[in-house]
């Protein structure tokens, strides 16, 4: 993914289960924290869509002070998760991610 933008920082394929498929990483990031923490968020993002009316999930988005953390559900088994800078385009970046988990859907 960062390939495709250079606002995305790091990226990974995590199991619904909380195990990595693949990352691209910066060093110093603990891969299976990052796995674990985006199978938490995509099950509670689940939760909170489908208590409060809102259909099936589609995407989580946090902003903090350094930039952004996106997820996006890849079909029913796993989640992509990217990092990205402060001042990124998201547009841009949500187009990638939904490409891609388009492609990964049909690999998985």
């Amino acid at each position: 993914m960062q390939a495709s933008s250079p606002d995305i920082q790091a990226s990974a394929v995590v199991s619904v289960d909380g195990l990595t498929i693949a990352s691209a990483l910066p060093q110093g990031v603990e891969e299976d924290r990052v796995a674990a923490m985006s199978a938490a968020m995509l099950s509670l993002g689940e939760r909170i869509a489908s208590e409060l009316g809102r259909g099936s999930l589609e995407q989580v988005y946090i902003k903090g002070s350094n930039g952004y953390v996106l997820l996006m559900s890849i079909a029913e088994d796993a989640v992509l998760t990217a990092l990205a800078r402060e001042n990124a385009k998201l547009g841009l970046i949500l187009l990638d991610m939904h490409r891609a988990t388009e492609a990964l859907s049909r690999l998985l």
